[in-house]
This record gives structure tokens, C-alpha cells and sequence, in this order.
């Protein structure tokens, strides 16, 4: 069994999908509730932005951790092709 692959972002994550969590169970009550489309569309909304945040962070900060792992110390100059790689992952 591999060890644990945790990052300081994870925390901040669990935190984001658990609020999602409950968002979605949210939604599923109000359909229950008959509560009108655009409320829940609203609420649906909320879940697909937290969930994409979640994903956006996770995958930035594995691209930033493996990025310097690999890299490892490298002057300034042959750094920058690096960190410009990473800055615009941030428009994905």
C-alpha cells in the first residue's frame, strides 16, 4: 500500500466538498418539496461551482507540488518556463 499523498490544500477541499454535500442534499429536498425550477437552479448552480472550485484547487496544487518536486532546486532563470507553466494552468 502506497503511502498517504496529502497536500496543505486538502483540508480547504474537504471543507469546499462537504459544504457541497450539503447543498446537494439541499436540492434534493426542495425537488421533493416541489420548490420552483429556478430555486433549484440556483441552488444546483452553488453545488457545480463548489465542486469545480474543489477540482480546480486539487489539480493546481498537484501540478505545483509535482512541478517542484521534479524541478527541484534550479536558479531563477531556468525556473521561469516552470513557473509560467503553472500560472497559466490557473485559466483552466
Amino acid at each position: 500500500m502506497s503511502e498517504p499523498h496529502v497536500h496543505n490544500s486538502h483540508p480547504a477541499i474537504i471543507k469546499r466538498l462537504k459544504r457541497a454535500g450539503g447543498h446537494l442534499a439541499k436540492v434534493v429536498d426542495m425537488i421533493e418539496a416541489g420548490r420552483p425550477c429556478l430555486d433549484i437552479a440556483t441552488q444546483l448552480q452553488a453545488v457545480e461551482s463548489a465542486i469545480a472550485s474543489a477540482k480546480r484547487t486539487l489539480v493546481q496544487d498537484h501540478l505545483d507540488h509535482c512541478l517542484d518536486e521534479v524541478v527541484g532546486d534550479l536558479p531563477a532563470e531556468r525556473r521561469q518556463p516552470i513557473d509560467e507553466f503553472k500560472q497559466i494552468t490557473k485559466f483552466l
